[in-house]
């Protein structure tokens, strides 16, 4: 199992082999709960969004299709979608909002037990964003900052911000593609 594709281990997962969804947690489990703890902070809420990750993957009817991009990043847009939901449904609980710092980006859960291969993974995804978000100000990243990683909504961040709307809309997209643009000259300056 060891030696097959992200895609290939998707694919025996769809047939319910048990055996390729360890492959996978094994292969991405901490990059899961690191990017998780980035947005939570606390080990047992991103204990439990891998656990909801890898349940997801067992029973969500969604393929990967690696022609659309990387299975990492489909990956963790799961992982970034569940935090989220669950920040936003921490807000609504007024249990509060925890916050996301860039400097966390050089916290990252022992590493040890992970394979050369997968740790160089998780070094080219954080310089590739380090990388990208010195085209960013300040505000852009901060927006971006409370967008995805802090589960807030536009209409919230418009209230936040005291701007309209399509402001706000506006400003994430522009954000999203500076971003773009410079992770893709990234990825093909590397490949």
């Amino acid at each position: 199992m060891q030696n097959l594709s992200d895609y290939e281990l998707m694919l025996l997962i769809k047939g319910k082999q048990h055996a390729a969804l360890s492959a996978l947690y094994d292969r991405y489990a901490s990059l899961v709960y690191s990017f998780a703890w980035k947005s939570l902070k606390e080990e047992p809420a991103a204990r439990d969004i891998v656990q909801s990750v890898f349940l997801r993957l067992w029973t969500t009817e969604s393929d990967y299709d690696p022609a659309k991009g990387k299975f990492t990043s489909w990956l963790l847009t799961i992982v970034r979608n569940l935090t989220t939901d669950l920040l936003r449904k921490r807000r609504r609980d007024n249990v509060g909002i925890v916050h996301f710092l860039r400097e966390d980006l050089e916290r990252i859960p022992d590493q040890r037990n992970l394979s050369p291969d997968v740790l160089v993974e998780h070094q080219f995804v954080k310089e590739q964003i380090r990388t990208a978000y010195r085209h960013l100000n300040k505000q852009q990243i901060l927006l971006l900052e409370h967008f995805y990683w802090q589960g807030y909504t536009l209409s919230e961040l418009a209230a936040i911000y005291n701007q309209p709307l399509g402001t706000v809309k506006n400003r994430l997209h522009q954000a999203l593609k500076i971003l773009r643009r410079h992770l893709c000259a990234e990825g093909e300056g590397t490949g």
